[in-house]
């Protein structure tokens, strides 16, 4: 599906604007970006600063207001109906009557694929669930949940996925575990997968990404890309390093403004 001459995501002078009590606001303004085949792209920014909204107008969520949005060279419209997204948000939404596996193997039978049992054990083991396979949602934790929506994102193995807030509603702990798994997972995968994170996290970003998009408060604009030269692959041990603890000291202070 990828055409390798291309980058796998691509934004070109990206305008989006809406109405809040009968207002005009403009979300993104002028956003132009690429993000390379395999890349992981996080973006960071205040409350409002058009960070879901980025991510919903690559998803075919919304359509913009103007510029272009490309997906592995095709509209987000083509890419969606070639299932090349994987979307996990800050809620799991997952459907208590269905099993762990049954809501994992739901996007199978959407869109009429053959159910894999093996495919989605598979998953199920690979983010820490091998032993839950038939438990119903009302019986997992918070993260636990999460994992099963990342599973289920994974399944019909798209070449991108994207991630808007996925471990905001966790505790520390479990949110830097899951981080660490994440980590892992994307770098066992049988093909490279391209994933956009959005997060308030400025350690979160850091850890996972390769790059990071600062984007102004609203309307959101580019104002910063900071590249993450942290080695991969990547854990836990990564966060007590004075490097790791500079690059976020310097996301910090660029989105103070303390940095030009």
């Amino acid at each position: 599906m990828n055409r390798s001459s291309e980058p796998a995501i691509l934004l070109e002078g990206v305008t989006k604007g809406f109405v809040a009590a009968g207002q005009a606001v403009t979300a993104l303004d002028q956003i132009t970006l690429q993000v390379a085949p395999g890349e992981l792209l996080a973006i960071v920014g205040p409350s409002g600063s058009g960070k879901s909204t980025l991510l919903r107008l690559i998803a075919d969520l919304e359509p913009p207001d103007q510029g272009e949005v490309r997906v592995l060279g095709y509209t987000p419209a083509e890419a969606r109906r070639r299932h090349a997204y994987g979307i996990v948000f800050q809620a799991p939404t997952l459907f208590a009557w269905r099993t762990a596996a049954e809501n994992v193997a739901l996007p199978l039978l959407l869109t009429g694929q053959r159910h894999r049992a093996e495919r989605v054990a598979a998953l199920l083991h690979s983010v820490g669930l091998a032993g839950f396979v038939h438990a119903y949602p009302w019986q997992l934790s918070g993260g636990m949940q999460q994992r099963v929506a990342l599973a289920r994102a994974l399944i019909l193995d798209p070449p991108i996925l994207l991630l808007d807030e996925p471990f905001a509603a966790l505790d520390e702990l479990t949110r830097e575990q899951l981080q660490g798994e994440l980590a892992q997972l994307l770098a066992t995968m049988p093909h490279p997968i391209t994933t956009l994170l959005v997060t308030h996290s400025l350690p979160e970003a850091i850890f996972l990404a390769d790059r990071v998009v600062i984007l102004t408060p609203r309307p959101g604009r580019l104002l910063h890309m900071l590249h993450v030269d942290l080695p991969r692959p990547r854990d836990q041990t990564l966060r007590d390093t004075p490097h790791f603890h500079a690059l976020v000291a310097q996301a910090r202070q660029l989105l103070r403004g303390e940095i030009c």
